[in-house]
């Protein structure tokens, strides 16, 4: 975000999407593992295909992958909330959707088969090819998380708004 703000209006808009921004990214860094953990020994004990040393191996790879999307994941969240907000093009969310390709790669590296998913799952999200992606920030494991989307969003509106009136 820029300092170059003009009223009070945008000024108090801007502050609270820095709230959001700070909120969603602590969110994000402190759920996101475990949601990939949680994924991952979602498919395999429906594939039941492990023995028990592989499982176990499986189980860490799951948590580095974990590791893996929360840095990336939080990078590019960083990244988008250091724009200002009139040449951000995506949304938190959108960036939160990819956190499901280091756990799509392990699942596939362990070969275990695709699920089956329904018509919208496939168009929406063509490589979600296990249905991890989350749909809501809530989906990574705090209800909490969901509405700080929708605050964002309000607090971003707020801010083009108070540009436009300005």
């Amino acid at each position: 975000m820029t300092a170059n703000s003009g009223t009070g209006a945008e000024d108090a808009a801007l502050e609270l999407l820095r709230q959001a921004d700070d909120a969603i990214v602590a969110g994000v860094e402190r759920e996101l593992p475990g949601w990939a953990v949680r994924g991952v020994a979602r498919i395999l004990d429906a594939w039941g295909q492990l023995d028990a040393a592989a499982r176990a191996q499986a189980d860490r790879d799951a948590e580095a992958a974990g590791d893996v999307a929360r840095t990336r994941v939080v990078a590019e969240l960083q990244a988008l909330f250091a724009l200002d907000p009139a040449e951000q093009r995506a949304t938190p969310l959108q960036v939160v959707r990819t956190a499901h390709h280091e756990p799509t790669a392990l699942l596939a590296s362990l070969g275990v088969p695709h699920v089956v998913r329904d018509e919208f799952e496939e168009r929406s999200f063509p490589d979600d090819v296990y249905g991890l992606v989350p749909h809501t920030l809530g989906d990574l494991g705090d209800p909490d998380l969901g509405p700080l989307h929708l605050a964002w969003g309000m607090a971003k509106t707020r801010v083009l708004q108070a540009r436009q009136r300005g």
